[in-house]
């Protein structure tokens, strides 16, 4: 059973960093690619950023490329997402992702599977 858990969310202020971990379970880490995604109230779940299946490739939205990172250590079945200069607009809960998507499609939301609770990371201005 594919189990994702994250962690690392919290209250910041506008411009501070923090760091999301993803632990995974079930699955063989390293033959997916991982992303985050994020909610907030009253929208729709969109995609931040991926990581492809060796880890080679990124990926991130316009909204949130420059600042934040994705990285992953597969032989700890771990994905990190280090967010600097946050803004209240980022203000969401963030999810753990899998997909074995085309690298094509990789930012379309259907394709990835979201299989944790989510942290929530709440940046005031």
């Amino acid at each position: 059973q594919v189990q994702l858990t994250e962690s690392g969310g919290g209250l910041v202020q506008a411009g501070g960093s923090l760091t999301l971990s993803c632990v995974g379970s079930g699955f063989v880490f390293g033959n997916y690619h991982m992303g985050w995604f994020r909610q907030a109230p009253g929208k729709e779940r969109e995609f931040v950023a991926a990581s492809s299946r060796p880890g080679v490739s990124t990926y991130y939205s316009d909204d949130v490329k420059g600042r934040f990172i994705i990285s992953r250590k597969n032989m700890e079945r771990t994905l990190y997402l280090q967010m600097n200069n946050l803004k209240p607009e980022d203000t969401a809960v963030y999810y753990c992702a899998s997909s074995t998507a085309a690298l094509s499609a990789i930012r379309r939301s259907d394709m990835w599977r979201v299989s944790g609770v989510g942290t929530q990371v709440t940046v005031s201005s």
